[in-house]
């Protein structure tokens, strides 16, 4: 009785005691549930602990103290032994406990304790202290990543004779070549001067998200440069030619698309260039049309290819139908809304070569993913790649149409015109995550790399990336292309990011391994009706993780939600890289999402060094069976085009719940970094130098400048000046690095999302820096319709 008249007198103490014990009430709870299914012992005797602190405030005993030391002692060792010191690991171990230690040494706590007050207080500071020196070690340097430098030896390695000239004044292309590097030879912004990058001029397209477009509204484009015109689209597919020297608007074409909830995607990864050399001649060997010598391809959501002529924008009256050609036809399924050209076309001297995106996991009744070549001028259908058909260069006809569902190239494809191939990056048949009822046929290219013959269409050889994909595990990146020394002269290598995290090094002329990628084991045990492969190939070039997910990576802003996530992660099916999907929920690592995407890597092919943006974030993949929230046939429960939610997967006996591994707070429960920037040196297939990059201050409730390493939606960009250019993470910036080391060199603020790749050019003795900032709907960034371009002051640029 006497203590509780005590406690009335010090409301602070009596609110402090009952917080104390709800939080070891939580723990012990949360503990017990975490132990009983094979995690960490400690929650359950940090739980313990806080109870018997909180009992020892409310007797106003200082012995509470000595315990609480105890606690916070423990929990250091316990936290170190399990991720050593780094300070993003260590912060969520001890962000509550050890200001909650601060707290209880105040005086309105302290002044009403009875016992040796004197001792119990030094005994906590003491233990502060130590927690203070450890938060201090933590902090200094980073333990994630290499540090490292490019060799010297690196930049003076020359060139081959059989790449082709790469981007200078002008960025061509997407990858400013068919050869996919997104490497520029200027040099006039260089890592000593880079820090006085200036916005030269901002356009607007006005081009916004409307009530009728998806939750998947971004722009994903990396603009052309042709001359003095600068092309760019927005997300409804409108182009925009810009002078490049000031951004001042020269024409627009609106393909006019219908704003359809249909659509899974809106957006443009960009646009496609032609040009007619002198005395060229078209594919019946007449002399090559007059009409639009220069001329873009614009590929739509709503399934069309435009030639438009790059002077006026006009449509090429002499290509297809008006200067338009149907991407459906030749499909049984033309559902509006199914295929998407979302990415732009390859485009050789007399074939553009043309495959789309699939609506995923939607249905096995989809359009097909067939890779088709076009003539050039005409619009003509030259060949087909159906890679779903027995015999994928069958043409459609009044009596056949393209296998529905088919692999599909969503992504970017390269080209070596030397050789006369296209190389085309292919996800997995549709839909995703179930492969039950796959065909061997329908199979054979999932997820693979397809080399075909530019003229013919015909196969020269494939690659495949996963075998049988359960994961969503497509090739997403556009390959880069560069040719390497080897034993025996030049090897022209091409070289394929995976979502997996590997990087594929073949011979681009037939398809072999340049680098191992031995095939090993994986995880069985499929879900009733499923099949797996028994092994995966694993590059040796790679960013994947090397060792397995445990309980001590999992993360949160809290101790609380930490321990969450413990649990969540310990109630998964979990047993590393390619775990099967299954109805308990399968922790898919790495995620979906990708450690690559379709922003691919850039390549020095001088230097002979390629700059990579890895990502990692576990997803969850859920099999769902038919039901009440399943149906097993379309209902307004499940339209086409939703990304959220149970995945229907109709034609299959599941659906798929799929989402990012995210505390109860809404933050990965994987610890960061989830996102670096790294160099390899390709003469040795080594990783010198890792760093994390972005911050959370565009997604934290406060604008936090923590630099934890972001997930990213973009590719970098290198020049010859040595800097790396990097847009795409979830912070609104454009960073410059340093290609030796990795240093970061300047920065800008984005007026929204950069969730794209950044291209330079030169115009008018100037070279400009140009990124295109939208913004990404699902991704959760800034929506936007910026194109912004940087130079340096012309006192500067003169030099």
């Amino acid at each position: 009785m006497a203590a509780a008249r005590d406690l009335q007198r010090a409301p602070l103490l009596t609110f402090t005691a009952v917080i104390v014990g709800l939080m070891g009430l939580a723990l012990l709870a949360g503990g017990a549930w975490l132990a009983a299914i094979g995690g960490s012992l400690y929650y359950v005797m940090a739980g313990a602990a806080l109870l018997g602190t909180a009992w020892l405030l409310w007797q106003r005993r200082a012995a509470a103290l000595w315990l609480y030391a105890a606690l916070l002692l423990g929990t250091m060792t316990w936290a170190i032994s399990e991720v050593g010191l780094d300070f993003w690991s260590l912060a969520p171990r001890g962000d509550v406990l050890a200001p909650l230690g601060v707290w209880l040494l105040l005086p309105f706590i302290t002044a009403h304790l009875v016992g040796d007050m004197r001792s119990a207080r030094w005994g906590l500071v003491a233990v502060l202290a130590v927690a203070l020196v450890v938060l201090g070690a933590a902090l200094h340097g980073d333990r994630f990543g290499v540090n490292g430098a490019l060799p010297q030896a690196a930049e003076a390695s020359a060139g081959t004779d059989t790449a082709p000239a790469e981007a200078k004044a002008d960025w061509t292309a997407y990858g400013a070549s068919n050869f996919g590097t997104r490497f520029s030879s200027l040099k006039q912004i260089t890592a000593d001067n880079v820090k006085n990058l200036q916005l030269a001029w901002e356009f607007q397209t006005g081009d916004h998200k409307g009530p009728d477009d998806p939750d998947e509204f971004t722009n994903e484009v990396t603009p052309l440069k042709i001359g003095d015109l600068l092309y760019t689209c927005s997300p409804h597919q409108i182009v925009f030619a810009l002078d490049a020297a000031t951004g001042r608007l020269r024409w627009r074409f609106d393909p006019k698309i219908e704003h359809h909830k249909n659509f899974q995607h809106m957006t443009c990864r960009g646009v496609a260039y032609h040009e007619t050399r002198p005395g060229a001649v078209d594919i019946a060997g007449a002399a090559a049309p007059a009409e639009c010598a220069r001329r873009i391809f614009l590929p739509t959501d709503d399934g069309r290819l435009f030639a438009l002529d790059a002077d006026s924008g006009k449509p090429c009256e002499g290509f297809g139908a008006h200067g338009q050609i149907d991407l459906k036809a030749g499909n049984e399924i033309t559902t509006l809304g199914f295929y998407e050209g979302t990415s732009p076309p390859v485009v050789t001297d007399k074939v553009v070569i043309m495959a789309g995106a699939v609506i995923d996991n939607y249905s096995n009744k989809v359009p097909s993913g067939a890779i088709r070549g076009f003539d050039v001028y005409t619009g003509k259908l030259l060949w087909a790649f159906d890679p779903g058909n027995p015999d994928p260069n069958e043409m459609p006809s009044a009596t056949h149409h393209f296998t529905p569902g088919s692999p599909n190239g969503w992504s970017v494809g390269a080209a070596d015109e030397a050789l006369g191939l296209v190389y085309i990056p292919l996800g997995s048949s549709s839909p995703d995550i179930w492969g039950g009822n796959r065909s061997a046929n329908n199979e054979r290219y999932d997820s693979a790399l397809v080399a075909l013959d530019i003229a013919t269409g015909k196969l020269r050889w494939s690659f495949q990336n996963v075998h049988h994909d359960l994961w969503d595990m497509d090739m997403p990146s556009q390959p880069s292309l560069v040719d390497m020394p080897g034993k025996d002269g030049v090897v022209p290598a091409i070289y394929v990011p995976a979502k997996t995290g590997n990087i594929f090094v073949l011979d681009r002329r037939d398809g072999h391994l340049s680098v191992p990628a031995p095939e090993k084991p994986v995880p069985q045990g499929a879900a009733p009706g499923e099949r797996l492969s028994p092994t995966q190939p694993f590059s040796e070039l790679s960013f994947r993780p090397r060792k397995d997910l445990t309980g001590a990576q999992m993360w949160g802003a809290t101790i609380f939600d930490q321990l969450a996530c413990r649990i969540m992660f310990k109630r998964l099916r979990y047993e590393g890289p390619f775990t099967p999907p299954s109805e308990q929920g399968t922790l898919v690592f790495p995620g979906d999402f990708g450690m690559f995407e379709w922003g691919g890597i850039a390549i020095d092919p001088v230097r002979k060094i390629a700059i990579a943006n890895p990502q990692s974030i576990p997803f969850v993949s859920r099999l769902v069976p038919r039901g009440k929230d399943n149906p097993a046939a379309p209902n307004s429960a499940h339209p086409p085009g939703t990304e959220l939610g149970v995945q229907p997967m109709y034609g299959t006996p599941y659906g798929v719940e799929l989402g990012i591994f995210l505390s109860p707070l809404g933050i990965p429960c994987m610890a960061p970094p989830w996102g670096s920037l790294a160099a390899i040196d390709l003469k040795t297939n080594q990783i010198v130098w890792q760093h994390r990059v972005g911050t959370i201050r565009d997604q934290a409730p406060l604008p936090l400048p923590f630099k934890l390493g972001v997930p990213m939606l973009g590719g970098p960009m290198v020049t010859a000046g040595g800097v790396a250019f990097l847009t795409g993470t979830m912070d609104d910036y454009i960073r410059a690095f340093d290609v030796k080391d990795g240093r970061l060199l300047w920065q800008d603020r984005l007026p929204a999302g950069g969730q794209s790749t950044p291209m330079t050019y030169e115009a008018g003795g100037r070279q400009y820096i140009v990124t295109v900032d939208g913004g990404h709907g699902s991704f959760g960034t800034r929506l936007g319709d910026y194109v912004r371009a940087y130079a340096l002051p012309g006192n500067v640029a003169s030099r």
